[in-house]
This record gives structure tokens, sequence and C-alpha cells, in this order.
């Protein structure tokens, strides 16, 4: 077995077999199911090994053809009778039969979604873990990520992000959804309609300040990056009729109170509540960490025992 050196490995021995699975070229696709990053704007952000994958596959599959049809014809990839099935939400549980039989059978499966990395906030998840549940090979070339793009441009602590796709639309749900992330301790990453981005900058501005960008368009013509505290991204976007993909970044709450403060609340609270509820209580009417909010919590009630 003739074997290499992968510089991106740190010196690591991989098979010749191994560099065909991972350096895949036209016509020597590995059997499996790959999810294929596409650009989420800018057509030329493809990566070579997505224009290799597309050109060699048995099969590509994408949640829309015409799209994934127009991106292969921009980079001059002829689909040259291949299969091309539409797979996404509405047809999932009726067409991955039939993309599992093609993998049952040895072949290999490109997959994209309409822009950007499959399974973060578009379709595939199910698919994905059908294969992997069969047995299949399941690989990824990764790509263009508008969460990734959005965290590169938006000035925001990158270090620390939670990605929470849209949020529920509206009910208990979304009343739910914007009490328990406003308390995550880490950039926030969401995505919204422009429909709905004016109410939920409102909504989350009940929940206390913060820094916040809000990321319209990104890589596109248009593209458009708004910064500031989440009042002056509310402020600026005001009465403006927006337009496209949004990717809404937020920082940490900004803490409400003082250490006297704090001891203040606590003790109102402490008197009529239990320690867990009194945490609660103050936490939201602060904005401060919870974990602070607990310790100077045990502290008090240590000293009044």
């Amino acid at each position: 077995m003739t074997e290499t050196q992968d510089p991106d490995e740190g010196g690591t021995r991989l098979s010749a077999e191994d560099v065909d699975r991972f350096n895949p070229r036209p016509g020597r696709i590995a059997p499996g199911l790959h999810l294929v990053s596409t650009p989420i704007g800018a057509a030329r952000d493809i990566t070579l090994r997505a224009l290799d994958l597309f050109a060699g596959a048995d099969v590509l599959a994408a949640e829309d053809t015409r799209t994934l049809r127009r991106l292969m014809e921009i980079h001059g990839v002829p689909v040259n009778g291949r299969p091309l099935i539409a797979y996404h939400d509405h047809n999932g549980a009726q067409v991955r039969p039939r993309i599992m039989g093609l993998l049952a059978e040895g072949k290999s499966v490109a997959y994209a979604s309409e822009a950007g990395t499959p399974l973060v906030a578009d379709p595939g998840f199910q698919l994905a873990r059908a294969a992997i549940a069969e047995g299949h090979p399941v690989l990824a070339a990764p790509g263009a990520s508008a969460v990734l793009t959005a965290l590169a441009v938006g000035g925001l602590p990158s270090d620390r992000f939670c990605f929470l796709g849209f949020p529920p639309s509206q009910g208990a749900a979304r009343t739910t959804w914007l009490d328990e992330v406003s308390a995550i301790p880490a950039t926030l990453v969401i995505y919204e309609s422009p429909k709905r981005i004016h109410k939920l900058l409102a909504e989350l501005g009940e929940k206390g300040e913060r820094d916040a960008a809000l990321c319209r368009e990104l890589t596109k013509r248009f593209e458009e990056v708004i910064r500031g505290k989440l009042s002056d991204v509310a402020a600026a976007i005001d009465g403006r009729d927006l337009k496209g993909e949004i990717v809404l970044l937020l920082g940490r709450l900004e803490a409400r109170g003082t250490e006297m403060d704090l001891d203040e609340a606590l003790k109102t609270a402490m008197a009529s509540e239990s320690l867990r509820e009194a945490v609660a209580t103050v936490t939201e009417a602060t904005g401060l960490p919870r974990r602070q909010v607990y310790q100077r919590a045990l502290a008090l009630a240590k000293e009044g025992s």
C-alpha cells in the first residue's frame, strides 16, 4: 500500500486510498454521502474540492436543484445525465429511501443545501442521520457559512458563541426562547426574517442592553453590517423595509446593578422566596451572571445563619 504525507495533519501518514477519499478528483469520488458547502452569495466562494465532488459524484442531490444546476453552469461543471435529486424538508420522507438505496449500491452522493453549509439551519439532518444509521460513509466538504462569516465581520467576541438558528415565530415558544437565550454567557448568532427583525430587536431590548451586530446580505452586492448597542442597531433600521438574509449577533447582557444593589435585591427576594427562586428572580432583574448571583446568595445566607 502506497503512503504519502499530508502537510495539514502535521506529518500524519495517509494511504493513497485516504488521499483519494479526502482530496477527491473528478471520476474518483469515494462512495458515501458528501455534504457540500456552497456559496452564500458570491459564486466564486466555491471551493475546488466542492467542484471536484460536483464533477465526479455518481448522484447529485440538492435542496434546490435549480440553484445547484446554475452554480455548476457558472463553474463549467456539466451534469452529464447524472441523477439530480431534489431533497428538502417537504419531501424528505419520500426521497430518503431512494438516496439510501443509491448509497447501498456503493454510489457517491453529493448533497448541497441552497446556500452555505448543509444541516446548519438547512435541510439534510435526517438524511445524514439515516445514512449514518445504515452504516454509509458521511463526509463533509467545508466552505461558506453565514455563521462564521458574520462572526468574522461583526466585531463581537468569537471565543465562545452559540448558534441559535431561527427563533420561534410566535406564542409561548417564542417567549420561552427569549427568556432562555438572554442568559447564555456567549456571543449569540441568530437567523431572522427581515419581516420579523424589528420585532425581535424590540423584544430583546426589553431583556437589557448589549452589544450587537446586524449582518445583512453577507458576501452579496448590498452587504451591510450595522454595529453598536442593541438599541442603536434597532434605531438604525427603524422604519426601514429590509430585504435579504439577516444574521444577528448579540453580545452578553450588560449588568444592570452594582454589588450593593445585588445584596439588597437578594435580601429582599430571599425574605419571601427560597434561595433558588431568589437567585432566579435577581438574575433576571439585574442581568448579572447567575453564578455570581448564586455565590453571593450563598454568602448572604451563611452570614444570616
